[in-house]
């Protein structure tokens, strides 16, 4: 089955969608009009149920058709200002045989992507763009990201991208259904099977747009070039996983987001113990299904090998020469990242200053204020001095202090108490200025004294709440730390009157 023939398939398979839902409609329609010439038990129910049905059918694709498209993501780059760039593209699109994007925009994501608007369902074009990732930009050299657009201006000129929207709509079209249909399980079954095989099909027809655009990709940049590339997308996409996982992911904790993000990812990317670790994981086994959108990479890099090499001169420098102003975009895609809240209401601070504040607030904040009031509760204080719990187990009333924690919303367990004590004890360590939250781009951050030795507080805790023979130690022990019998967590003392 030639890909022409199935992009036609799932075009009429889309269009059999809207037939289906139009004939449930058109049922209900007519139940209902016999149900006021003819009353009859079997009619009501017949009527009820599919007018039920057409209504979640008519409600769910209404929901869908008022979904703009929204704002574009990234930030649009002009010929006025990166004109290297723009010139690249034009290029690659005269060898192709294409038209070039009407607009070219940086996006934050490990992708590079193409888009049409269309009319009359794909007939007619009114506006192309094209997305480039600046995290490519970053990983890949200019033949590499030459090969790239070329396998994206290839969606171009194999109209790949003409379907594209009327594709997309009937995916989303499709899900809104099956989920509007929750209440209607017969119908909603039937239009999860019809899902399902309008999936197998528009993905497979993807999957071979992929392969064919790879095609363009060779002619343009060689074999090798391509290669390189994809190995070092998927690495990419890897290695920013994590990065916005462990890192990206603490923006808002104590008021903060990066003021590099990008450059952190630089950073991480460049750390070889961290290079080790996402090379490993490429070399995983990876899941295929037939509803990826893409071919896996060994299938890609595999027909590769099949394709002739052409002649070019090669280009090794960073793709990041391609940008006349990398400083100035950067900064404005990171500035399109965040929302309006965010660039008034966080402060940009630098990645050290980011792991440590945002540590702090994700492990140890809550764990102080909560022994604290936990203790004042338990023995009645005036105020939630934190020495309060330590006197709680000193006098053996672990139980009560472990009941009011689960109050103010720990998960109980029997490490519970200790758990929550190390990280207190963390945090006023932190307090006093004897340790700091440190940041690795290695590896998870470490709580580390002044001396750089690494603080390691969990078995002691645990010795600590299971003993109140050892509290007079551990109150010595903060005591020659610096702290006095008397504290109270920073962030309580405004709460309670003194």
């Amino acid at each position: 089955m030639t890909t022409a023939f199935r992009a036609v398939l799932a075009f009429v398979l889309l269009a059999g969608f809207y037939v289906l839902v139009g004939l449930i409609v058109a049922a209900a329609v007519f139940f209902d009009v016999l149900l006021l010439v003819d009353f009859h038990a079997n009619t009501l129910k017949a009527a009820v149920v599919l007018t039920l049905a057409a209504g979640a059918l008519v409600r769910a694709l209404y929901m869908v058709s008022r979904r703009g498209d929204g704002e574009q993501p990234g930030v649009e780059v002009t010929r006025e200002y990166e004109p290297t760039l723009w010139e690249v593209v034009e290029d690659l699109s005269r060898r192709v045989r294409t038209a070039p994007p009407d607009e070219i925009r940086l996006v934050p994501e490990v992708n590079a992507a193409v888009a049409e608007e269309t009319k009359f369902l794909g007939m007619k074009a009114t506006r192309r763009r094209m997305y480039i990732g600046l995290p490519l930009l970053q990983a890949l050299t200019v033949d590499e990201m030459r090969a790239v657009l070329g396998h994206e201006l290839g969606h171009y000129s194999g109209a790949h991208t003409r379907l594209g929207a009327p594709v997309y709509r009937g995916r989303v079209s499709l899900a809104a259904t099956v989920q509007g249909l929750s209440n209607h399980p017969f119908f909603q079954k039937l239009f999860r099977g019809y899902a399902k095989l309008y999936m197998l099909v528009s993905q497979k027809v993807s999957r071979q747009q992929e392969l064919e655009a790879d095609r363009f990709a060779v002619a343009i940049g060689g074999r090798q070039a391509m290669a390189e590339a994809l190995r070092k997308i998927h690495g990419t996409a890897t290695a920013w996983d994590l990065y916005a996982a462990n890192y990206l992911s603490m923006t808002g904790a104590g008021g903060n987001r990066p003021a590099a993000v990008f450059g952190g990812f630089h950073a991480l990317m460049s750390d070889s113990a961290r290079q080790a670790e996402i090379a490993r994981i490429g070399e995983e086994p990876r899941e295929t299904s037939p509803y990826d959108s893409h071919p896996s990479l060994e299938e890609r890099l595999a027909a590769l090998e099949l394709l002739p090499e052409p002649q070019h001169v090669p280009d090794p420098s960073p793709a990041l020469t391609l940008l006349h102003e990398p400083n100035m975009a950067v900064q404005a895609v990171e500035h399109a990242m965040w929302t309006p809240e965010a660039l008034t209401g966080l402060r940009p601070v630098s990645w050290e200053e980011l792991v440590s504040d945002g540590m702090y607030a994700v492990r140890n904040a809550e764990a102080l204020n909560d022994l604290a009031l936990a203790g004042q509760r338990v023995l009645g204080a005036a105020r939630p001095y934190l020495d309060a719990a330590f006197e709680a187990i000193a006098r053996g009333r672990r139980p009560e202090l472990e009941e009011k924690l689960r109050e103010l919303g720990w998960n109980p367990s029997e490490t519970m108490l200790s758990g929550v004590l190390g990280q207190a004890l963390e945090a006023v360590l932190i307090q006093l200025g004897q340790a700091r939250w440190t940041l690795s781009w290695s590896g998870p951050a470490r709580l580390l004294f002044d001396d750089g030795e690494e603080v390691a507080l969990s078995e002691y805790a645990a010795q600590v709440a299971a003993s109140p023979a050892a509290v007079p130690g551990l109150r010595k022990w903060l005591g020659d730390m610096g702290m006095r019998h008397d504290y109270v967590p920073e962030t309580l003392r405004e709460q309670v009157p003194a």
